[in-house]
């Protein structure tokens, strides 16, 4: 068992709770997501003991997080916005020198790949424009409409979560379950978070097999398009210009730093 991977799970499982925050861009920011990628697409592989042993104590990690911080992280998000956002916009910043280092993008950036570059980014960017939906807290007994609502919520956010850049957490938000989704963790709502899990297990599953294929075929092009969907978050996650610029621009620095000290680290 990799145990590291506990403290890797925990980044990214605080990042998931934020709505604009990726936990691929964590992974990547820590330097393991191919292999986060190649573990979720093999755990039914003949190798699965080698992709669990790696899975466990990153997952633990993510439970660990998701529990424990969500309340501190939904307080700080309600009560202290944008010093929030803006840290994790300085960490989000602080990614991208790491991702055009790993892709080598001097050597290998050509035309056509700034293209897949400059499209990933305004898809993303134009994120920070819908509407989100109304947030719901649904008391009482779930119809069956609304079970399978959950179910593809989950579904639909891991294969958000998977890909850096774009948050799982903002999905929720945007087609108004994120409340549901945050209620069912704070007061242990089993069977609630049993129907978002499963979701997420089957959305992980096939998105992460997708992406494999799309790193082992065309590597330069899908870093490329993660480098994009890392730089339209930013864009996302821009919370306006700040009220207490001092206060701001600490947290904005103290991103950059998080994320610096994090890739001397793991690189």
């Amino acid at each position: 068992m990799e145990w590291r991977n506990i403290y890797r799970g925990m980044l990214m499982g605080a990042s998931d709770v934020v709505p604009g925050v990726s936990g691929g861009t964590i992974a990547v920011l820590l330097g393991i997501y191919d292999r986060l990628i190649e573990a979720i697409s093999g755990v039914f592989s003949r190798e699965w003991r080698k992709y669990i042993s790696f899975l466990i104590p990153l997952g633990i990690g993510i439970g660990i997080s998701i529990v424990s911080l969500s309340k501190l992280i939904s307080y700080l998000f309600e009560h202290h916005e944008q010093p929030t956002l803006y840290f994790f916009l300085g960490l989000i910043i602080g990614v991208i020198p790491f991702l055009l280092h790993q892709a080598d993008y001097k050597e290998n950036f050509k035309g056509s790949h700034m293209i897949f570059l400059l499209v990933s980014a305004a898809l993303v960017a134009s994120m920070a424009f819908f509407e989100t939906g109304e947030p719901q807290s649904w008391e009482g007994s779930l119809s069956t409409a609304q079970m399978i609502g959950l179910f593809f919520s989950g579904w639909m956010a891991s294969m958000a979560m998977i890909l850096p850049g774009i948050s799982g957490s903002f999905l929720l938000l945007l087609v108004g379950v994120y409340k549901v989704a945050t209620d069912a963790v704070s007061q242990f709502q089993i069977g609630r978070i049993a129907l978002i899990g499963a979701g997420v297990a089957v959305g992980l599953l096939i998105s992460s097999k997708a992406i494999r294929y799309l790193f082992k075929r065309f590597p330069s092009h899908t870093y490329a398009t993660v480098i994009g969907l890392v730089i339209g978050s930013i864009f996302v996650v821009f919370p306006g210009m700040p009220d207490d610029l001092i206060l701001c621009l600490i947290t904005f620095i103290g991103g950059l730093l998080v994320a610096y000290l994090l890739g001397k680290v793991e690189y």
